[in-house]
C-alpha cells in the first residue's frame, strides 16, 4: 500500500486507517460508474474532489484488452497525467492526494484527490448560454477560446499526450457575468478529466485524430464557421492558409467527416453544416 497526502489533508487522517477512510468517503456524488465514483467532500472548510477506484476484475481487463482498449484499472492513469499536463503549464487540477493498494491491474484500490475548482462553467455550458450576447461579443469570445482550445491541444499532442475524451464538457472556465467581458480580459481553461488520457514519446495518428473528431463534433452546435475551422487548423499545425490547404486538406476532410458521423449516431439527426 501506497498513500501520499497534501499537508492540509495529513492532519485529518490517521496514518493508520487514511487509506480506508477515503476510500469510503462520503459527499455529493458526481459520477458511479461500475467501479469508479467521483465524490465532492468537504474537510477543514475546504471542497475537493476524490476518484475512487474498485478492484475490476479480470473480466474487465480482459473484456477491454480484446477490445483493443488500454483498461483504466486504477487512479494513477489520472494523476500521472495531470503530473504531466502541471509539467507542461497546461491548466488543470491540482493532486492533493492520491493512494494505491494491491499489485495485480485487476485487484487494485486506488484514489486521487483533487482541489475543487468553484464557481466554474464548462466550454459546453458556455457555449449553450452565449445566443444572449451582442453578435460581435460572442465572435470576439468564439475566437478567443478556439485559440486556447487549439493552443491546448498543440501542446499535449505534441508532447506525446492524447485525451480520449476530448469534448467541450471536459474545459472548465471560470463563470462571469459574460455580457461584460471583453477582448482583454484574461481566460484561462482547464483541461479536466483525465482519466483515460494515453502517455507517449508521440501520439498515433489515429488518436490525435480522435481527439480532433471529439472537440470538433462537441462545438458543432456552436454556430461554427468555415474560417473557425480553419483558424483551429492554422493554430493547430502552425502553419499558413496555403499551406494548410496544400498539406493538410485531407486529413481536415476526414476529421470534419468523422465528426459528422459521431453526431449523427448520437444525436439520431443530421449535423449542423459549417456557417459560411
Amino acid at each position: 500500500m501506497w498513500i501520499n497526502l497534501d499537508p492540509e489533508l495529513v492532519k485529518y487522517y490517521s496514518e493508520e486507517s487514511a487509506f480506508d477512510q477515503l476510500m469510503n468517503c462520503e459527499g455529493e456524488k458526481f459520477r458511479h460508474i461500475k467501479t469508479r465514483r467521483t465524490i465532492k467532500f468537504e474537510c477543514g472548510g475546504k471542497n475537493y474532489f476524490i476518484k475512487i477506484h474498485r478492484a475490476c476484475g479480470w473480466r474487465e481487463v480482459w473484456k477491454n484488452w480484446f477490445a483493443f482498449k488500454r483498461p483504466v484499472t486504477s487512479a494513477r492513469m489520472e494523476w500521472e497525467a495531470i503530473d504531466k499536463l502541471n509539467s507542461l503549464n497546461v491548466p488543470t487540477l491540482s493532486v492533493l492526494g492520491r493512494g494505491i493498494r494491491g499489485k495485480a491491474p485487476a485487484k487494485q484500490e486506488s484514489f486521487v484527490i483533487t482541489e475543487a475548482l468553484e464557481g466554474m462553467i464548462s466550454l459546453e455550458q458556455l457555449t449553450q448560454r452565449w445566443a444572449n450576447l451582442a453578435f460581435q461579443k460572442r465572435v470576439y469570445l468564439k475566437r478567443e477560446l478556439i485559440r486556447q482550445v487549439a493552443n491546448i491541444a498543440k501542446t499535449i499532442h505534441s508532447n506525446g499526450l492524447n485525451h480520449r475524451d476530448f469534448y467541450l464538457c471536459h474545459f472548465l472556465v471560470k463563470d462571469r457575468d459574460w455580457s461584460q467581458w471583453q477582448t482583454e480580459d484574461s481566460l484561462t481553461l482547464h483541461l479536466i478529466d483525465l482519466h483515460r488520457m494515453q502517455i507517449r514519446s508521440s501520439v498515433p495518428k489515429r488518436w490525435w485524430i480522435k481527439d480532433l473528431t471529439g472537440i470538433l463534433f462537441s462545438s458543432l452546435d456552436c454556430g461554427l464557421t468555415r474560417n473557425d475551422l480553419l483558424r483551429f487548423s492554422k493554430i493547430y499545425w502552425g502553419c499558413s492558409l496555403r499551406e494548410l490547404c496544400q498539406e493538410r486538406s485531407n486529413v481536415l476532410w476526414r476529421v470534419y467527416q468523422k465528426a459528422r458521423r459521431l453526431y449523427v449516431s448520437i444525436h439520431s439527426k443530421d449535423a449542423p453544416k459549417l456557417v459560411t
